[in-house]
């Protein structure tokens, strides 16, 4: 993944979450009453995010066993509410453990 796609990612997110926001409040004037519109309009970020670190995840490293892996620590680990540190530390440190064992066979 190259600086220039990173950024164009992060565009592309901060569009995305500005127009679903700016929509709404150009549109609906008044106070939005319908759950389903609520929770599509608050989960819209979040979607985002994860469409686009998703596969940054599973292509960045040597291997794509240790980045699938590494992705399953950290969903487990975030399943138990750990901080954020200690998920990305975690994660990192399985990623780094697959990948030496598999260089090594």
């Amino acid at each position: 993944m190259t600086l220039k796609s990173m950024l164009l990612g992060c565009l592309v997110m901060a569009l995305v979450t500005y127009a679903c926001r700016v929509v709404s409040m150009v549109l609906l004037r008044k106070k939005i009453r319908n759950r389903f519109v609520q929770s599509f309009l608050y989960y819209i970020p979040y979607s985002v995010l994860a469409v686009m670190v998703f596969p940054g995840i599973f292509f960045s490293t040597s291997f794509l066993v240790s980045g699938i892996v590494g992705a399953i620590v950290a969903l487990i680990l975030a399943f138990f509410k750990r901080s954020l540190l200690v998920v990305s530390l975690a994660s990192i440190a399985s990623v780094y453990l697959v990948e030496l064992i598999l260089n090594f066979l």
